[in-house]
């Protein structure tokens, strides 16, 4: 069963960032949403396997992947991939830096937020090890982009 305080978390991790989209042109959310679904789509594949393997844990429903993980992929990741290639995309260096600071406080910050308030914690993942599962998404999300493009 899911509990009160998680089910109030994940309604707000889906709501806030789609939200945000209204402060975004329609043509600018057609022009990157492609991108950054394929990469949800990666994403999903490697949180399976995550969960799996137990890189991480969520306290209710532990083996619930669309109580648990999908809520941050279709929520912070795919929006925030959007706003990311929106706001940098066609200046790779600092398209780089933001994903390594957004990545980088979801992997140090945010993951001891969410062990504090037991939603999640790393169980075989240390805080760097899920860094670099984060960023090594980067170069697609760059790259499918940069196809998408060129195709139009």
């Amino acid at each position: 069963m899911l509990s009160k305080r998680k089910l109030i978390f994940n309604i707000g991790m889906l709501l806030i960032p789609w939200l945000s989209l209204l402060l975004l042109e329609k043509k600018d959310i057609r022009r990157f949403f492609p991108a950054a679904f394929i990469v949800i789509i990666l994403e999903m594949i490697t949180e399976k396997i995550g969960q799996k393997r137990k890189w991480w844990i969520f306290y209710s429903n532990p083996n619930k992947f669309v109580l648990n993980e999908l809520f941050f992929s279709m929520g912070p990741f795919l929006i925030g991939s959007i706003w990311i290639l929106k706001l940098t995309y066609g200046n790779i260096k600092n398209f780089i830096l933001v994903n390594a600071a957004a990545d980088g406080f979801f992997a140090f910050v945010l993951t001891r937020i969410l062990k504090k308030i037991k939603i999640a914690r790393l169980e075989r993942f240390s805080e760097f090890q899920f860094f670099i599962y984060m960023f090594c998404k980067v170069p697609f999300l760059y790259g499918a982009q940069y196809l998408f493009d060129k195709r139009m």
